[in-house]
This record gives structure tokens, sequence and C-alpha cells, in this order.
């Protein structure tokens, strides 16, 4: 099988979202606002330094509320980029509450381009926010449900950090820069595969770790793959993010099945890859995620086998039970089962903790993210029809 780093032509030129400030870096707002308003690099920098903070620290919606910018520079954002509220946040098309407290959020960022984020609650007053990097996705790995949707094209900066904006608002979490924050981590494991959309995930991950902003930690944020070997050193070199491996088997003719891409990136040149991703190291330690899946990669022997291939690898191992949607060609292992494999691989001295499913009861979980929009609208076409 053959995955091109290049997205085909049609979904490249699919409609983006509408032009305006959110999802840009600062040293792109200053350049749009140079050419765009006829500022000096000076004042570029200085507005932009203000903008920005107005933008992702306080989270406002409308030029009018940045009390430190001027009558007639709001006047010229408003004229060039209209109501920052049409461009600010994508639209909540649906929000779902588990009963674990867990959030799902369908959100609509341009006709026809939809995708689902999920925020988790954590002990405290913590949590991580699942956010997607495609609508759908390509790789086709056979226990995910977002892989049985044809990919649509790749969010853009402004639409990946939008996620974010949207769930705070939810939260009522503004000022970003105030203690006791319940959105503490990202997690690029939503919909898609981060590592070939890079270009927006790297931009979104400078704009969503700004100290000036939405402050989240780079080490706080965790780019998870399935192993697009060519990029992955870039991934570290440019974005400091933590590192998370969609594994799920110990050799090729099964990881082949499960996460087909492994045809051209083989185990060997992934665990290469893991070694020399930069800044690994025992206090940078990269995760390898392994769902449990019964009678296929669950064995005694699959656990010492996983022990033994990641030898040398500063890494944490997250076993995560299976979570079923329709038409699932697996089940979850037997919880006996799960633990006894976690005993394996923390007798051999590595962080294996059981990843409690969260929000099973709304299509929530890991690998059950799917746009239920897609069969909607099919449903709406059926009715139409009808009628």
């Amino acid at each position: 099988m053959t995955v091109s780093l290049d997205l085909d032509t049609a979904a490249r030129n699919l409609p983006d979202a509408p032009k305006g400030l959110i999802g840009l870096t600062r040293a792109k707002m200053a350049t749009q606002l140079s050419d765009d308003l006829g500022l000096d690099a000076k004042q570029a920098r200085m507005r932009t330094s203000q903008i920005f903070r107005w933008l992702y620290n306080f989270g406002v919606t409308d030029f009018d509320s940045m009390s430190n910018v001027s009558k007639g520079l709001k006047a010229s954002l408003t004229q060039r980029y209209g109501q920052l509220s049409e461009t600010a946040r994508p639209e909540i098309t649906e929000r779902q509450v588990s009963a674990d407290g867990t959030r799902k959020y369908l959100l609509r960022f341009a006709p026809g381009i939809e995708a689902e984020c999920v925020f988790i609650p954590d002990v405290g007053r913590s949590g991580a926010l699942c956010v997607s990097s495609q609508v759908g996705c390509t790789l086709n790995c056979t226990f995910c449900h977002t892989g049985t949707q044809k990919l649509v094209r790749n969010l853009t900066p402004a639409e990946i950090v939008g996620q974010v904006l949207v769930v705070k608002d939810d939260l009522e979490e503004w000022p970003s820069t105030e203690h006791g924050r319940q959105l503490t981590n990202i997690v690029f494991m939503g919909m898609g595969e981060p590592l070939y959309n890079l270009d927006n995930v790297s931009e979104a991950i400078e704009i969503i770790s700004d100290n000036e902003g939405l402050g989240i930690s780079r080490r706080r944020i965790t780019v998870s793959t399935s192993g697009i070997v060519p990029v992955m050193e870039r991934l570290g070199e440019e974005t400091q993010a933590m590192l998370a491996i969609s594994l799920h088997a110990t050799n090729d003719d099964l990881r082949d099945i499960l996460v087909p891409i492994n045809r051209k990136y083989p185990l060997e040149q992934l665990l290469e890859a893991c070694r020399t991703y930069p800044g690994v190291s025992n206090a940078r330690r990269i995760t390898f995620e392994y769902v449990m899946l019964k009678g296929v990669n669950d064995s005694k022997a699959e656990a010492r086998k996983l022990v033994s291939l990641l030898k040398g690898i500063p890494a944490k191992i997250n076993l995560i039970p299976f979570n079923p949607w329709p038409g699932a060609p697996y089940e979850c292992s037997d919880w006996e089962t799960i633990e006894e494999f976690a005993d394996i691989v923390n007798r051999a001295g590595y962080a294996s903790p059981i990843r409690t499913p969260r929000g099973r009861d709304i299509a929530a979980a890991c690998g059950q993210l799917k746009t239920e929009s897609v069969k909607q609208r099919a449903s709406d076409r059926r009715k139409a029809a009808l009628t």
C-alpha cells in the first residue's frame, strides 16, 4: 500500500476557514497586520502583542473588547476582517456530556467540513483536550472507527486552535493564565494523522504553547502518530512536543493488518526513529499506545515480546481496552487478561497504566470518533427523497 505524504489535489483544494487573525503565529500576524493595515514593523509587533494576548489569554470574540487598542485601529481591524466572532470559533453543532464528565463536541468549520474533539476531565482540576488534525483519515487502522470515514481535508491552524478556544469557552476558563485550570493538556489523538498535516499542526502548537496566550507547555502537548517515519524527526525539532506511537502489535505481520501504514514503514524503521527522536530521555519518554484486542494481541507471549521490542527506548506503555463501535471486527480483551499483560510489562520496569475508558456512552473514547453528521446528512437526503 502506498500512502503519499501529500493529500490529493481535490482534498487540498476544498474551502478553508474565512481569513482572520485566529490561527496566525506571532510572526505571521505581524506580517499580516503590516500588509493589510500599512503598519510599520515596530507598530506591527506591538499591535500583534496586544491582539495576541486578547485573543488567547482573554478569549475575546470582538475587537471592541480590546481596551488597550485604539478606537481607530479597532475600526480598521473590523473593516478589514469583519466581525471577529464570525471567524474566531468553529460552530458547535452538537455537544454531548458523558456520565463520567467527558465532553464531546461536533464542530463545523465550513460547509461540509466537520470534526470532533473531546475534553477528558481528570482528578482534581486538570484535564486533556483531544483535538483533531484532519477531517476523516487515510490510514484505515482496522480497530479505529475514524479510519472508516474518508479523508475530506487537513484542518488549518485556525481550525485546530479553534477547538481549544471553543472548549475553553464551554469550561468558562478565561483568562488562560489563571491558576486552577481544568484544561491543562493537549493531545493530538482525535481524527486524522497529525504527521500528514505537520505544517499546520506545528503552527497550532506554537500558538497553543505561547506563554502570553493559551500558555499550555509543550511538555503538556502530545502528538500521536501511527508511524510516519520520514517526518518524526522534524516533528520533534519543530514542536518539542511529547511523542506517542500508535503501536498495537509486536510483529510486522500483525501490525500490517492493524495499522496498514506499517507496510510502508515497518517496525524496525519506526523504532529506530523513536530511538533518535529529538529530546527523548528518561525525563521525556515516548508513550506507546497498545489497544487490547481479545485473542489478537493480548497474550503473555506478546507482553514479553513488547518488553523486548522497546528495550533501550525511554518509554511508557499505555494499555487501552478496545472501545467498541458498530460493525467493529474486534472485541475487548478480558479484564483479567489485560491485568496479566500489564503485570508483565510493569515487572520489566515500564510504567504501564491501563487507560480507563472515558466517554464510551457518547462514543467519545479512544478509537470511537467519527463524524456522526456524515450519517445524519445521508439520512436527511433519504428522507427528502421520500417526501
